[in-house]
């Protein structure tokens, strides 16, 4: 028996169990323990007061570490760009839309909204990048799973909302989406839409059963995206956004740094003709690029501190 950790929400139980049936379609026998996160149970408080690093995994990387689980299945962007020695990511497997969604009871499209509209969103990288869009928007802190953000909007607080595509998709709720943003527009964060299978490092057996469900162009791409985060010390709720997609035979990556305040944003893109070299070469040239225009200024007035241990693999 395989035993998933998972957080309770309904999308993290959505996504555990979709690795549960690919799993159990290969011959498998797999269950599902459901633990609660420092993130699941501070629902109140940003997340830049709540201290964002790993507070979506610190409790289901406990009970891996204590055997009481064998994997754990995370939205990747979710999971700290370092792990200890004794976890890795053993699978990720094909990745969904990586876009953010505009989410509206009133309004067909980003563009309608009405000076001084209230749009709820948690992401820094969002709100920055919001703003520099539309500075004369209402840019308002909203917690909560999806079903909590979605009854708020519906319940008036507010006139638009942002999620991932890929959440809203998942939960079959596509048909609220009003608009995707472009990659240009709003740029990702790393590892938006994909998810990543942790185990410990030293359990051979599992990671070699999860093998199977790995994508290597999709572990290529975020891979790229999690070194260019490491690289600059950011982690997933700092305004950052990087997105590795294919492009032709080759890749194109897109890099973004803000201001927490939008009034700046930093914009690179690279082009890779072919998948050479390494992921983290390729993220860390991008890192360099944004770096080399001031990135480290900006990023040290959202609190960002330089990355202490190796990009997660």
């Amino acid at each position: 028996m395989i035993r998933i950790g998972s957080r309770g929400s309904a999308l993290a139980r959505w996504q555990a169990d979709h690795i549960a049936a690919e799993l159990r379609d290969r011959g498998h026998h797999a269950s599902i323990e459901i633990l609660v996160t420092t993130g699941d149970r501070v629902q109140h408080a940003p997340f830049m007061q709540v201290g964002a690093k790993g507070m979506f995994t610190k409790e289901i990387e406990e009970a891996l570490a204590d055997e009481r689980i064998d994997l754990a299945v995370h939205s990747l962007k979710d999971l700290p760009t370092e792990l200890p020695e004794h976890f890795t990511i053993a699978a990720i497997p094909k990745r969904a839309d990586a876009r953010d969604a505009f989410v509206s009871v009133r309004y067909e499209n980003f563009a309608e909204l009405p000076s001084g509209a209230v749009v709820g969103t948690s992401s820094l990288r969002r709100q920055a990048q919001l703003r520099a869009l539309r500075d004369d928007l209402d840019i308002r802190e909203l917690r909560g799973n999806v079903d909590t953000r979605l009854r708020k909007l519906h319940q008036g607080q507010y006139d638009a909302i942002i999620l991932a595509a890929a959440g809203l998709d998942r939960l079959g709720l596509a048909a609220d989406v009003k608009e995707l943003f472009s990659s240009q527009q709003m740029c990702p964060a790393a590892g938006q839409g994909a998810l990543a299978i942790e185990c410990r490092t030293n359990d051979n057996a599992t990671r070699a059963l999860v093998a199977a469900l790995d994508h290597a162009p999709t572990n290529f791409a975020v891979h790229v995206e999690r070194a260019v985060l490491a690289t600059l010390g950011g982690g997933c709720h700092l305004p950052v956004g990087v997105y590795c997609a294919p492009a032709g035979n080759g890749w194109t990556i897109t890099g973004v740094v803000a201001r927490p305040d939008g009034s700046q944003v930093l914009r690179e893109q690279m082009e890779l003709r072919e998948q050479h070299g390494s992921a983290e070469d390729s993220g860390l040239a991008m890192a360099d690029r944004l770096l080399a225009r001031g990135a480290a200024e900006f990023l040290a007035a959202a609190g960002a501190a330089p990355p202490a241990g190796n990009i997660a693999r």
